[in-house]
């Protein structure tokens, strides 16, 4: 059975794993290699900073005689990006509120529906609300997604207040005795100080329904928006404390090494991978996985 990159990530799998390989099947290791390397990092959208890291740690490996060939190359190169995904503190899974963020287009609201259905399949009893009252077709889609799979949802009315919208979410999860609360807010970024206030009035609320619960933010950004998807969580980091990435469309892009720049230069961890249309394509992040498969050829 293929792994989960090497079946569902065939483009991640095909422009850096292959690449990666020819290398490791080199005799001799030398700095002309390494920049070959460097170039395969840095087209895979691992960033220049991330990238310049990685290398420089692999250089003083190579002067001092611990990388002499392909196989300690990889080995080398395996612990340097472990190393870095084990910088942002593990995801926790166990949760009960969890507020997803993100632009238009990112794959926010097919989430919603994803990470629904995975706590619908595990016997939870799920509510979702429909925040995102300034995009007619985002409320539409996640009630259509909502009717298909069964699970509850709470919705407002086009350009209400998305604030009141999870107010109302929040008094039926606690009266109707919900296990998970799912809330997709509205994805506008006209400006940073707008999407702060906005974001900040829906914590306000969120905190003051449900002060024991816990709540966690999580981003949505498109995978194959590369170093701009770099350049949005940075944005909302800085608007909002974001617990966690959520990488969408990753079955479209060669870009994987997105995640190792966000976790070096922002300390986020990436906490779910999802691919395609089906409701079903979700995986939670495994940073060994991910590693162990895109150095195997």
């Amino acid at each position: 059975m293929f792994s989960f990159i090497k079946s569902s990530l065939k483009k991640i799998y095909s422009s850096i794993t292959s690449q990666l390989g020819t290398l490791f099947g080199r005799e001799k290791i030398d700095h002309e290699l390494l920049k070959e390397l460097e170039v395969i990092l840095l087209s895979a959208d691992t960033g220049v900073a991330t990238t310049r890291s990685i290398i420089e740690q692999l250089k003083k490996k190579h002067a001092a005689g611990d990388i002499t060939e392909g196989n300690s190359l990889k080995a080398a190169l395996h612990e340097s990006l472990l190393s870095i995904l084990s910088k942002p503190a593990a995801p926790s899974f166990e949760n009960n509120v969890f507020v997803l963020v993100g632009i238009n287009g990112s794959g926010k609201t097919t989430f919603a529906s994803k990470l629904a259905h995975q706590y619908q399949s595990l016997g939870k009893k799920v509510l979702l609300v429909a925040a995102d009252t300034f995009r007619a077709a985002a409320t539409q889609q996640l009630a259509q997604w909502a009717e298909k799979t069964g699970v509850a949802i709470e919705q407002g009315t086009e350009s209400q207040d998305p604030a009141s919208v999870v107010f109302k979410g929040c008094e039926r999860f606690i009266k109707e005795s919900y296990d998970i609360l799912i809330i997709d807010t509205a994805g506008r970024l006209h400006t940073k100080s707008h999407l702060l206030n906005e974001l900040a009035k829906i914590k306000r609320v969120i905190d003051k329904q449900l002060p024991n619960e816990n709540i966690q933010t999580l981003l949505t950004i498109d995978g194959m928006l590369g170093q701009n998807s770099f350049e949005q969580a940075k944005l909302f980091k800085e608007c909002t404390n974001v617990n966690g990435i959520v990488l969408t469309k990753m079955d479209g892009t060669g870009k994987g090494g997105i995640v190792f720049a966000i976790a070096d230069e922002l300390t986020i961890p990436i906490w779910y991978l999802t691919f395609g249309e089906q409701v079903d394509q979700l995986k939670e992040f495994d940073k060994n996985e991910y590693i162990t498969n895109l150095l195997n050829t």
